[in-house]
């Protein structure tokens, strides 16, 4: 029984001491827990802490070497906003033409008008021409030069100036045939190089008569091309505007009023002289034939009276 009770008393005396242990255990386990955590996390502040700066320096970077580029001249940020040229071989090239035909009040002063309009869009005057229709009339035919970036205002300008009779207005495209030739244009310009070349390398005096032939040739050729590349060139640059200035007809007044008295004086008076004019005129055409039968009537009396005299005469021997 005392055995027992020992074993009992160890029991408790040994239970306390475990559980001590224990929370030893667990509580030096939670300390080394903390720490391991708290060093995982003083580590990650530390990276998060580098970043910014990383990325300070960087903005300190990128800060400096813009001032250094305003330092310079500020040419970087022009670069960047001037805006790009069109490249001339994407260009469209249209040729227009237009017709108007207006009538105004007066065409000389709408002729000047349209002068006026042409020189002041940038154009000119190719041909002008004004002519008398008759007594009153007036008609005026001008041909304008204005470029194409000033046709559709002049166009307005012009259909405004009276009342508009007519107009007519196409655009050809003629892009491929700029574009082709300023192709042959280059490719034979580099022809005429390579032969020039070879001039300067002949020695023989044939071979230069040859390659002076070959290069006029060649040379006449370049200048056509060159001939057809600035007559586009005109055709496309200005417009072409034909313009028919006509003044409208004086209707004739009706008169309400009958013919007075000095209306039928007139009237006769004119009758007169053109009776007296036809009966000249008769008298005219009819006196060969009356003096002929004037003749011959006087040549009938004479005879009749030579006829009567010898038929009154006593005979001879009475």
């Amino acid at each position: 029984m005392q055995a027992a009770l020992q074993t009992r008393t160890g029991r408790r005396t040994a239970g306390p001491a475990a559980r001590r242990s224990r929370t030893a255990l667990a509580a030096g386990l939670l300390t080394a827990v903390l720490a391991l955590s708290g060093c995982g996390a003083a580590g990650d502040d530390g990276a998060s802490s580098d970043r910014p700066a990383l990325s300070a320096k960087r903005q300190d970077k990128a800060d400096s070497a813009a001032g250094e580029g305003e330092a310079d001249g500020k040419q970087a940020p022009a670069k960047s906003a001037a805006p790009k040229k069109p490249d001339p071989a994407s260009a469209t090239h249209v040729i227009r033409t237009a017709a108007l035909s207006v009538q105004v009040k007066s065409a000389s002063r709408a002729a000047a008008s349209a002068r006026t309009v042409a020189q002041n869009a940038g154009g000119l005057v190719a041909d002008e021409s004004t002519e008398q229709v008759d007594e009153t009339h007036d008609s005026s035919h001008l041909v304008l030069r204005v470029p194409q970036d000033a046709y559709d205002r002049v166009l307005r300008e012009l259909s405004g100036a009276g009342k508009l009779l007519s107009r007519t207005s196409t655009a050809k495209d003629v892009t491929d045939q700029v574009v082709d030739t300023d192709s042959r244009i280059a490719t034979q310009r580099a022809s005429v190089a390579r032969v020039r070349k070879l001039m300067d390398r002949a020695d023989r005096l044939a071979d230069v008569v040859t390659l002076e032939g070959e290069l006029s040739s060649r040379q006449a050729a370049l200048e056509s091309l060159l001939a057809q590349q600035a007559s586009l060139k005109d055709r496309t640059g200005m417009a072409t505007i034909t313009l028919d200035l006509t003044e409208p007809e004086t209707a004739a007044e009706d008169d309400d009023e009958g013919p007075g008295f000095l209306d039928a004086l007139s009237g006769g008076w004119d009758a007169f002289v053109t009776t007296l004019r036809w009966i000249a005129m008769v008298l005219g055409a009819s006196a060969p034939f009356l003096a002929v039968a004037a003749v011959l009537l006087v040549l009938w009396r004479v005879l009749l009276r030579r006829r009567g005299r010898r038929a009154g005469a006593p005979p001879a021997g009475e």
